[in-house]
């Protein structure tokens, strides 16, 4: 009988964690894929593999709609209907797909194929140089040039000023994002899943800029127009306002 009772003992006794780490499991199995390789994250690197700049496009233009909103629910910058959902979403879903992407697919398809092969000290800190030097001002310079046309500018003047205001304060970000995210691409992922892993990066920081540039104008407006009536949105078609 004791022998009997200790086996029913084990076998009812609970999984530390219960059902909840059983669905957690299963949650990271399907990310993953576990040691299957048949979770999202492998069906996507697959799509990569076999559709690789219409996948990139897909990816950028969603993450950009979906980093306007994020941006625009934490800074509280809601529309004139009351809303997160603004014109500024189907733009930059546009940008993020044609613009965005494909830049970034040539840019970071032809930084591989140089450093393809080259697993040194020095030619990974050369690759660093490059993506800083050369990659992020071109990335960065055509994002502020569409941002600036996505907020209303019309004349090469207005997109000049947009550029020469916000050039070195966005490459300040990614000299100091850029070279941690690319080391860390280098020492621990495969160069098949750079480009999710960037776009991950891209998409936090660029929701961070995105709501704390949104914050300041807000503040700006409400400090202007305290009192007169208007409402408190900060939503505005005007260039002049710097909706961007």
């Amino acid at each position: 009988m004791s022998v009997k009772f200790e086996k029913e003992t084990i076998r009812d006794t609970p999984i530390p964690g219960g059902r909840k780490h059983e669905i957690a499991h299963e949650i990271g199995e399907r990310l993953t894929g576990g040691n299957t390789m048949t979770g999202y994250l492998a069906a996507y690197l697959e799509q990569l593999q076999k559709n690789p700049l219409r996948t990139k496009m897909l990816t950028s233009g969603s993450l950009a709609a979906l980093q306007e909103v994020l941006a625009s629910w934490i800074a509280h910058d809601r529309s004139k209907h009351g809303h997160y959902l603004s014109a500024r979403v189907p733009k930059m879903a546009i940008y993020g797909a044609f613009i965005s992407a494909p830049l970034g697919h040539v840019l970071i398809s032809i930084l591989q194929k140089l450093f393809k092969g080259r697993t040194s000290l020095k030619a990974k800190i050369l690759q660093i140089l490059i993506s800083n030097l050369i990659v992020s001002p071109i990335q960065n310079s055509v994002y502020l040039v569409s941002m600036a046309i996505i907020a209303g500018a019309r004349t090469f003047h207005q997109v000049r000023a947009t550029v020469r205001a916000g050039f070195m304060p966005v490459m300040k970000v990614s000299w100091i994002t850029s070279p941690l995210a690319l080391a860390f691409a280098q020492k621990f992922l495969p160069e098949q899943t750079w480009v999710p892993f960037f776009n991950i990066v891209a998409f936090v920081i660029g929701t961070y800029i995105n709501a704390h540039t949104k914050k300041k104008r807000l503040a700006a407006l409400r400090k202007k127009h305290y009192g007169d009536g208007r409402s408190n949105s900060g939503r505005t078609d005007d260039f002049s306002k710097r909706d961007y």
